[in-house]
């Protein structure tokens, strides 16, 4: 049963989709009259907070053209748990078209599961984190759709809820003046990720014998003849003719 090795790498897909979502943010700043100064692209990397902030608090007494530049995101995964609620029948399979007019290629396992992902938004000043934040929350109503194709060489595509449970800040302003001020606005994410089992093909279905009984006269319907529409996807089957044997 097992010992098949496969990899679809959901779990890196998963962070770089969701990373996608949030490295083209920026942030201006105006003078007193509304004209803008400069404006900036903020920064992006994976990794926990706590590194972040460990690098920061290590280079206060550092020159301050060696110090880690805020405003600046990270982002972590905090979890996998499985989805109960969506989960599938055993015998569900996605069955796709192959090279081969007599085989098509299938994956028969999949199972989802919830992955907890958590955004850090790190800025020294109140405007800078509030431009950030407000470039995220309107587009989670609480929850932002993306399509995704999850398993290399097949065409299907998935859809991936990603929805937003929280959003909370903390400001460490009670430092002492040798301290470097750090607004941290943080914001949790599920995403609604499926995992895959391995690829393999199976045969097409070209003939089916059936008994059809004739509930008037309890006899078979015989002889039938029937056409196959070759353009037809669904492969539609039609009675061209057909007699009862009572």
């Amino acid at each position: 049963m097992f010992g098949t090795h496969f990899y679809h790498a959901t779990t890196r897909k998963s962070v770089a989709v969701f990373g996608t979502l949030f490295n083209n943010i920026s942030v201006i700043r105006k003078d007193g009259n509304g004209n803008i100064l400069n404006q900036i692209k903020v920064p992006l990397a994976y990794g926990p907070k706590q590194k972040f902030l460990s690098r920061i608090d290590s280079e206060t007494n550092r020159d301050a053209s060696m110090a880690i530049k805020l405003p600046r995101m990270s982002f972590e995964i905090t979890g996998i748990s499985i989805d109960a609620a969506s989960k599938l029948p055993k015998r569900s399979a996605i069955v796709e078209s192959g090279t081969d007019a007599n085989r098509k290629n299938v994956i028969k396992n999949m199972v989802s599961y919830d992955i907890g992902m958590q955004l850090n938004i790190m800025a020294k000043n109140q405007d800078d984190g509030l431009q950030i934040l407000e470039q995220i929350l309107p587009y989670f109503q609480p929850e932002y759709n993306l399509t995704i194709k999850p398993v290399d060489g097949f065409d299907f595509k998935q859809d991936v809820p990603i929805i937003l449970n929280s959003a909370s800040i903390t400001d460490d302003y009670d430092g002492d003046y040798a301290t470097r001020r750090v607004l941290v606005y943080t914001l949790e994410f599920t995403m609604k990720m499926k995992f895959y089992g391995p690829t393999g093909d199976q045969k097409v279905i070209r003939e089916v014998d059936v008994d059809i009984l004739n509930l008037d006269d309890s006899g078979f319907l015989e002889n039938v003849d029937v056409q196959v529409d070759p353009n037809d996807e669904a492969e539609t089957i039609t009675i061209i003719s057909g007699r009862f044997d009572a």
